[in-house]
């Protein structure tokens, strides 16, 4: 039984259908890779799970059938994401942007700090963990608008963390990055499955995806085309041609 596991998950807009009928099963503690062309389904998927679209199909998360939760719900049990804009707050640091993910941004978690301070002690320390475990310590005390366009981007992946969830989806981090801060990010996004969490990287830099994943799924037109390891998605011919536009293309490593 995986930590994630998806069946027949659907999403239909009238009469297209983003995603469909996709199942998947994702081991606790993988790092598992999505991949597709623009447009295949990939930040639908992950916002249906997520709970941010409407969806048929099961939807199960540690063994609990997940998909009647409302997305605040599905935070609670241990399930994160990202998103691919980056919204930080700029008027406060970086360690204070992650401090406001790991003690929740309510009313109730202003009123009950002055009498719970170990409930912010320990929300403190996940914090310094979060920014330990993406390698950006030295960043805490600076402001969003101070650091660079990847630096951001393992911020935002550091406040998901913060939360202190057992699963994290990523939509998108590589994207407006070169080729060596996309390098750089999936070195420090491998680190987050040492650290014991699972994984679902949703991207369609497949130089970032291939090089990181565990287990890879491609999607094109909201539908699974092939599924594996890195080598074998790479010689599979559906996933040639759904890059490349013909099965008699160069091969795929040309595109990594």
């Amino acid at each position: 039984m995986g930590l994630l596991e998806l069946t027949e998950l659907t999403v239909q807009y009238g009469g297209l259908r983003a995603v469909d009928a996709v199942s998947l099963d994702i081991p606790e503690g993988a790092f598992v890779g999505l991949i597709g062309p623009n447009g295949a389904g990939k930040t639908t998927l992950i916002d249906a799970v997520s709970g941010l679209v409407p969806s048929s199909g099961s939807v199960r998360f540690a063994g609990r059938n997940i998909e009647r939760m409302p997305p605040h719900k599905r935070a609670r049990v241990g399930l994160a994401r990202t998103f691919q804009s980056i919204e930080l707050f700029d008027d406060l640091s970086i360690r204070e942007n992650l401090l406001v993910a790991a003690e929740g941004a309510s009313w109730l978690s202003m009123v009950r700090a002055p009498f719970w301070p170990s409930r912010s002690a320990d929300a403190a320390h996940r914090v310094e963990q979060a920014l330990a475990s993406l390698g950006i310590e030295d960043l805490a005390g600076r402001m969003p608008d101070s650091v660079s366009l990847g630096q951001r981007k393992l911020v935002t992946v550091a406040r998901a963390v913060a939360a202190n969830p057992r699963m994290v989806l990523l939509d998108e981090p590589a994207a407006g990055l070169d080729s060596a801060e996309s390098i750089e990010l999936g070195r420090q996004l491998r680190q987050l499955t040492t650290d014991g969490r699972t994984v679902l990287l949703v991207d369609h830099d497949m130089g970032l995806v291939l090089s990181v994943c565990d287990y890879v799924y491609v999607l094109e037109f909201g539908q699974i085309i092939a599924q594996g390891s890195a080598a074998a998605v790479l010689q599979d011919p559906r996933v040639v041609k759904a890059y490349l536009g013909s099965e008699a293309a160069a091969p795929m490593e040309s595109v990594l």
